[in-house]
């Protein structure tokens, strides 16, 4: 099973001066970023040092055209409006993407929870601080188990809403296909979102061509197994992954993801997808794009949406592939607008 990381800053109880005076002991206390980023940096390195052996993603709504760009024009410490009585489902999972863990998500874990949600973030298998050999991880079922046992141990009447970055996507579409009756809403952060009968490779193909070509060619391959067998997973340099990956991101949460992402299984992200219409289908499916994204193009994300319209598609400008680090207000704000959708 994955690990839960769930993150909560706390202030001193207590304030002084005229300060205290006008905030008042009842209002909520922000949240303090830097001390955030020490405890994810701390969980981090505890989990390199334990992993080191392994090696190594308002919008258009249905019959409206209309989209919304989100921006970080807002003081990264002013709350979201959120009127938790307008919010029936206040539990977020999040799923992270290839070669991330749970740890990626600290600030968006801290904003949720400061807001009066209730967000749990998993490690999928062989990520994070999941000790499962990441070579061994053959099969989607495999990588996204931590979230399929989640589902299963859920409440009967009990649903959550779903957040999936990047690769995360496919693991969130899995989900709508085998637990449906459990998820109120499913939401793709720049992610595969495909459809039925697509890999989720397919999703890059036209940047790094074929499938078949990318395991023939490709120098970021891992054999896990030996080199005269199959390979087993892929992980791009650091050089390639801060130009990809983090291209707006402030260099701590860099820092941070250079000591904490470890390779991804190969095999999930080649597993065609069955994806039926009456499970699937029915699932209420939104959007967001990154528009300064250099690991999924907007062009790319742009095609995933008109290929496979979702019930809502939202924006954040000036996002890498990783708006959890560089737009979290931005990214915070849109899904508290989605959690509202009646």
């Amino acid at each position: 099973m994955g690990n839960s990381f769930i993150c909560m800053t706390k202030k001193d109880s207590k304030d002084v001066g005229s300060r205290s005076k006008r905030m008042g002991r009842s209002q909520r206390k922000l949240v303090n970023e830097e001390e955030l980023h020490l405890q994810a940096l701390s969980m981090a390195l505890q989990q390199h040092q334990l992993s080191q052996r392994f090696e190594g993603s308002m919008s258009r709504r249905i019959g409206s055209s209309r989209r919304h760009a989100a921006s970080e024009s807002f003081s990264a410490n002013k709350q979201v409006p959120i009127n938790l009585e307008n919010i029936k489902i206040k539990k977020f999972v999040l799923i992270h993407g290839e070669g991330f863990g749970a740890w990626c998500w600290y600030k968006t874990v801290a904003l949720l929870e400061e807001a009066g949600l209730l967000p749990v973030a998993l490690d999928l298998t062989g990520s994070g601080i999941d000790l499962t050999d990441t070579n061994s991880v053959t099969t989607l079922a495999d990588y996204s188990k931590p979230l399929t046992v989640y589902l299963e141990n859920l409440p009967e009447d009990e649903k959550v809403i779903l957040v999936g970055h990047s690769i995360g996507g496919a693991c969130i579409s899995y989900a709508l296909e085998h637990y449906p009756q459990k998820i109120s809403k499913a939401i793709f952060l720049c992610a595969t979102m495909v459809s039925d009968g697509q890999k989720p490779f397919d999703v890059y193909a036209e940047e790094l061509g074929s499938a078949e070509r990318f395991i023939q060619e490709s120098k970021f391959l891992i054999h896990g197994n030996g080199k005269d067998k199959p390979p087993t997973g892929f992980m791009f340099e650091k050089e390639q992954m801060k130009g990809l990956y983090f291209n707006q991101s402030p260099a701590k949460d860099v820092a941070l993801a250079m000591v904490s992402m470890r390779h991804s299984p190969l095999g999930p992200i080649m597993e065609k997808l069955s994806l039926s219409t009456d499970k699937y289908g029915s699932g209420r499916r939104f959007y967001i794009q990154t528009l300064d994204d250099r690991a999924l193009s907007p062009d790319v994300q742009e095609k995933l949406v008109r290929e496979n319209p979702p019930e809502g598609v939202f924006k954040i400008k000036g996002s890498d592939h990783c708006p959890f680090f560089s737009k979290p207000q931005a990214l915070h704000r849109i899904l508290v607008e989605i959690a509202q959708i009646p």
